[in-house]
């Protein structure tokens, strides 16, 4: 069932009984897919939408030496895309981080989803602008930031988004990332990451264990990254909408 999802929307409008019914008929076709395995690779013809039930992933372009920058992670709840198969191909690849499990969602059905269900399409245009807007962060984090900040900047962002889907208890999400991964989301060295994240450890900014992530003072680490969450847009925008308004 796509709960995440209908958690995340529901941080803009709140939805009818109906409209739940019909994001939870999405899933009607299930993957499982392998930590490391590419989920769609560069190249490929999107034809479906993926929809992230459970697991980890991350989107990334790789160069021709192997070089890779991952560019968004994936977590419960999000949709990849909504209008991928517009294009012919894809420009970039998605990977498993974690076992994944996800839901294939045909055009025709997400079309015909959004024309009979415009409180549903209202809501995946604010899902889609609040990504384009986590993309604009990121450009900020790898342009302007310092290292610890860069890292302290994609914790708040990880742990909030997580925390709007019920993936959070109380200071603590789960988080499977590795510093490989950290640092291929940043922009730094992995030796650079390893030094960085000792320094927040050592200033009690965080605590990493057994593949969970504890912010024991969210304020402090918001301080520390130069952190607005404004641009999450978790505030209701859209409760004008509302089933029930």
């Amino acid at each position: 069932m796509p709960q995440h999802l209908i958690d995340k929307l529901e941080r803009f409008t709140r939805l009818s009984d109906e409209d739940r019914q019909v994001l939870k008929a999405l899933a009607r076709k299930v993957r499982l897919i392998e930590a490391g395995v590419d989920i769609i690779q560069e190249g490929d013809r999107p034809e479906t939408v993926n929809l992230f039930l459970d697991g980890w992933a991350c989107r990334y372009k790789q160069l021709e030496d192997g070089r890779r920058q991952i560019v968004a992670f994936f977590v419960p709840g999000d949709l990849c895309d909504i209008h991928i198969y517009v294009l012919r191909e894809m420009d970039h690849a998605i990977a498993a981080i974690t076992p994944v499990r996800l839901a294939t969602v045909p055009r025709e059905i997400l079309l015909d989803t959004m024309d009979r269900h415009p409180r549903i399409t209202r809501a995946l245009w604010w899902e889609s602008l609040v990504n384009a807007a986590i993309q604009r962060e990121w450009t900020v984090n790898i342009g302007r930031r310092t290292a610890l900040e860069r890292l302290a900047h994609l914790f708040c962002e990880l742990f909030l988004r997580l925390r709007a889907v019920g993936l959070a208890e109380g200071s603590t999400c789960p988080f499977p990332l590795t510093q490989l991964e950290l640092a291929d989301a940043t922009g730094l060295t992995n030796v650079h990451v390893n030094r960085t994240l000792k320094e927040m450890r050592n200033a009690g900014l965080i605590l990493l264990k057994s593949r969970q992530l504890t912010v024991p003072d969210l304020a402090a680490l918001q301080k520390a990254a130069l952190f607005n969450p404004n641009y999450l847009h978790l505030e209701r925008e859209g409760a004008y909408l509302s089933a029930n308004a």
